[in-house]
């Protein structure tokens, strides 16, 4: 079974970037489409960005040229460089296999905030 575990969040003020990571524990990260989600309270969680097996990346608009997907097979783990972060990227960011998600993680908060 594979596990999820997040981090990297914490606050930053606008303009300022950040990096995510999600550890994936168990057998099929090297075969799975990875992608980051992200939920705000009272809205449905959605996807930010998604990245195949071979490193093919996708986009939500509103992250494009801000954001950058990218994942290491060796080791298992995915990442989400963010850059000039701003207000409306505050949330709970999550990685999950995509278009299927498997067990949620715990998430990693981002609050962008002056």
């Amino acid at each position: 079974q594979v596990q999820l575990v997040e981090s990297g969040g914490g606050l930053v003020h606008p303009g300022g970037s950040l990096r995510l990571s999600c550890a994936a524990s168990g057998t099929g990260f090297y075969f799975a489409t990875m992608g980051w989600y992200r939920q705000t309270p009272g809205k449905q969680r959605e996807l930010v960005a998604s990245i195949t097996n071979c490193g093919s990346a996708n986009y939500a608009d509103s992250v494009k040229g801000r954001f950058t997907i990218s994942r290491d097979n060796a080791k298992n783990t995915l990442y989400l460089q963010m850059k000039n972060l701003n207000p409306e990227n505050t949330a709970v960011y999550y990685c999950n296999s995509q278009p299927t998600p498997l067990a949620w993680g715990q998430g990693t908060r981002v609050t962008v905030s002056a």
